[in-house]
């Protein structure tokens, strides 16, 4: 593509990356003590096998200010990357039909005559490869926080970037291969990012001399000489490899979308591969106007146990149907959240989770002279249980078997780009309807009703991100990552 091709169609790739990443990072507009970076530049990026230029939009929200000691976090990070239809044609000639994306993006910040590096890494993305069409991929995820130790200015600059992009798609079972790009940024292009005002020092003081205590920095740790602090993104803590266990149970495809009537039945799997995967998100209680955080990634997150391509489906004339079902277990661990019960009565609860078996269908479907439609799907059945409840503070004794009356069914769907496959994970949603409550309550006291009317019901939604699947026997993707919770969406 030519520099004058590229310029011209720079303002639209950029528009686009700017509106998806705008879905990815959530709602919400930077406030006054705040303040939105956003910047465009290209990047020379090599690969085994040749070179690339690649767009880079690169936003994040900082603090406007921040006290020295004090640390400075970046919000809503994406890294967007556009390429070029032949550029991709370049590092995937078998032409595929999605692509995931990991990007590592080298941060230099600048605080007087010191400088630090944070390194941006494991920004998860995915896109679909229309043919003739430039790819987007938006990067995004949690980055470290800096801490600068004196007053001053703190400025942050894009550096050198990594990205790691995989052939996914519906069809595909096994672990694909990954082209690994190391950029630069391009010669005379502006990578400045945001500059955070830094007050201060207002450190500890020297009980003899009411000064600064020496060799400390604000928060009293010892400097390190540069006075710039990087903090890494810690990891929620978990399991470093998959649960030797397999998932038991029977597979439920009826929420996938059905084959032709004259598909073959399902067939046992070529090659199914034992594996685990971490994923995470919100449930909402709609009659509350809150919600909860399922598999808390501060906390000792579950991961889900999974056999991959446990049995298929296809069917390639006249119409195309493939399907690939999987099956999975996750015990998750109890959940903890507190609610204004009918709009202004605190209450404290913890919620226990009995999941079914997981049943998990993903495919696509091509009508003969049609447009093909993939599809992603999680179902299992479900019960709730409430204890160690609270209101306005005091304890409520609602018994060791206050539970929805019966399991319900929850459904959880995506589709590619966001969702391909088991093995690349993404993110899904869906809403369920919450049962009657029944055995709440001791001593003769009934408590069924009071939750049943605070609780049950239909419209609750449920959002949940899916890290990559890690499968021991191969090492792809091992041992499991704790995705970022997933951003709230703005159109819901």
């Amino acid at each position: 593509m030519t520099v004058e091709r590229r310029r011209a169609a720079r303002l639209a790739s950029a528009a686009a990356v700017v509106l998806l990443t705008g879905l990815l990072a959530g709602p919400g507009a930077a406030s006054e003590d705040e303040v939105d970076a956003a910047g465009t530049a290209d990047y020379d990026c090599r690969f085994a096998g040749g070179e690339l230029r690649a767009e880079a939009v690169i936003e994040a929200r900082f603090p406007a200010a921040a006290e020295a000691g004090s640390p400075i976090r970046p919000q809503a990070v994406s890294v967007g990357i556009t390429l070029d239809p032949e550029e991709v044609t370049a590092l995937f000639p078998e032409n595929p039909g999605h692509l995931t994306g990991t990007a590592a993006l080298s941060v230099e910040v600048a605080h007087g005559s010191e400088t630090a590096t944070a390194r941006w890494q494991d920004l998860g993305a995915g896109a679909e490869v229309r043919p003739g069409q430039p790819l987007v991929l938006a990067h995004t995820g949690p980055v470290p926080s800096v801490t600068v130790g004196s007053a001053g200015e703190a400025r942050f600059t894009a550096g050198r970037l990594t990205l790691a992009l995989t052939a996914t798609g519906p069809d595909r079972a096994e672990a694909p291969p990954t082209r690994t790009l190391d950029c630069a940024a391009a010669p005379g292009e502006d990578t400045r990012l945001a500059t955070v005002r830094v007050t201060g020092p207002g450190g500890p003081t020297d009980p003899a001399t009411g000064s600064e205590a020496p060799g400390t920095g604000p928060t009293g740790r010892p400097e390190d000489g540069d006075g710039i602090d990087v903090d890494p993104v810690r990891p929620a803590a978990g399991a470093e490899s998959c649960p030797p266990e397999l998932p038991t149970g029977e597979i439920d495809f009826s929420e996938a979308l059905p084959p032709p009537d004259y598909a073959p039945p399902p067939v046992p799997g070529r090659a199914p591969a034992h594996g685990c995967a971490y994923a995470l998100g919100y449930a909402s209680v709609r009659k509350l106007n809150g919600a909860m955080v399922i598999n808390d990634p501060e906390r000792q997150p579950a991961v889900t146990n999974v056999i991959v391509s446990l049995q298929t489906q296809s069917v390639t004339r006249p119409d195309n149907y493939s399907r690939i079902d999987s099956l999975a277990s996750l015990d998750l661990p109890d959940a903890e959240s507190t609610f204004l019960t009918f709009g202004f009565q605190p209450v404290t609860a913890k919620v226990s989770f009995e999941n079914g078996p997981l049943s998990i269908s993903t495919g696509s479907y091509r009508p003969a002279g049609g447009t093909r439609t993939d599809f992603a799907v999680i179902a299992f059945r479900q019960s709730l249980r409430l204890h160690d409840v609270k209101v306005n503070g005091t304890p409520l004794d609602v018994g060791p078997d206050c539970r929805t009356k019966e399991p319900f069914k929850v459904v959880l769907r995506g589709k590619a780009p966001e969702y391909a496959n088991v093995l690349t994970g993404g993110r899904l949603r869906g809403d369920i309807a919450i049962p009657e409550f029944s055995g709440c309550g001791t001593g003769g006291e009934d408590l069924d009703p009071l939750f049943t009317a605070a609780i049950s019901g239909p419209g609750n939604h449920v959002e949940f991100a899916q890290e990559k699947t890690c499968t021991p026997t191969t090492t792809a993707w091992c041992p499991p990552a704790v995705p970022p919770l997933p951003a709230t969406d703005p159109e819901r």
